[in-house]
């Protein structure tokens, strides 16, 4: 079993979040130290480390994941003008928690996707 992690304990409302969108499967809310106007972490229920542990009883949640991105980028007042969805995976792709995560940023233009 995949350890706990501190999005486990915002999912079971142990710890505060802003939390703007929740199901059987996944979890949606506002990053504490966001990067853009509109920065929103959407992560599965379940405890998924990395990219790497993602198997096919995964996919319904991860797929919930886009689903969940499109009406919260709709709700925020970003979706005409675009947004980001960005995953992360281990140390070298910049993966923080490993409870994988999808984060939403939008709000203003992004740049290029990598800086040089």
């Amino acid at each position: 079993m995949a350890e706990e992690t501190i999005f486990s304990k915002i999912i079971r409302k142990e710890i505060p979040a802003d939390i703007l969108y929740q199901d059987e499967l996944v979890t949606a809310f506002r990053d504490i130290s966001p990067k853009a106007p509109t920065h929103i972490l959407i992560i599965p229920n379940a405890v998924i480390p990395t990219v790497n542990d993602v198997t096919a009883e995964h996919e319904q949640a991860l797929g919930r994941l886009f689903t969940v991105a499109r009406k919260q980028a709709a709700d925020a007042g970003i979706a005409e003008d675009g947004y980001r969805l960005l995953v992360n995976c281990n140390r070298h792709g910049g993966q923080e928690v490993y409870h994988i995560h999808m984060h939403l940023l939008g709000g203003r233009p992004l740049g290029p996707m990598l800086a040089q």
